[in-house]
């Protein structure tokens, strides 16, 4: 079934309220001087929300696509706010933004990639210690964020395509079930064969 057009990933995104309250806290949290591949990781964020919204993500993954690296990630250990924080996330973005962020920021990757798509398949919370199995509707928005956050990377750099696009294209594959079309589509055309 089709949600309709799909905006282009460099058309412009409106900006909403809750879009530049976020990525006010993320300046502030100092995000617009560490480096990022691409820039900054204010850009980063930026660009991340900005592909979410482009695929018909609903606003609260929007907002976690726009702090997804509040905690730092298994790929990026930099944490912006300590966990002790959390409430203060989600005194700007809201509880059920600030949960996909936690879930994304707190995955092993290692330990949960390969899991993801199963319905009963386990995830491993690298803060906690702690193995749980996560309901369908946060598997999705973590393999939407996911992609969003690696598809930037790739469009990015040809280099991190070619070290890192079979690899991702595979993983994402793999996850399919639980992605948007758009996304699948956006995947295909930034990992696809052709592609460079």
């Amino acid at each position: 079934m089709s949600k309709g057009p799909v905006r282009r990933r460099d058309a412009a995104v409106p900006r909403t309220p809750d879009h530049h309250q976020a990525t006010a806290l993320m300046r502030d949290l100092g995000a617009g001087s560490l480096l990022h591949p691409g820039g900054t990781l204010l850009a980063h964020l930026d660009r991340v929300g900005d592909r979410l919204a482009a695929w018909g993500a609903r606003p609260a993954l929007q907002r976690a696509g726009l702090t997804h690296a509040a905690y730092g990630t298994d790929g990026f250990p930099t944490a912006l706010l300590p966990l002790d924080r959390r409430t203060e996330l989600a005194a700007v973005i809201g509880p059920e933004s600030e949960e996909i962020v936690y879930f994304y920021a707190s995955c092993d990757r290692r330990a949960s990639y390969p899991g993801l798509a199963v319905p009963d398949g386990l995830f491993h919370d690298r803060f906690t210690g702690r193995t749980l199995t996560p309901a369908t509707p946060l598997r999705r928005d973590f393999a939407e964020l996911t992609v969003a956050n690696e598809l930037d990377l790739a469009h990015r750099s040809r280099d991190f395509r070619t070290r890192w696009g079979p690899e991702l294209l595979a993983l994402f594959s793999g996850f399919r079930v639980l992605l948007s079309e758009p996304a699948w589509q956006d995947c295909l055309a930034v990992l696809g064969p052709g592609r460079d």
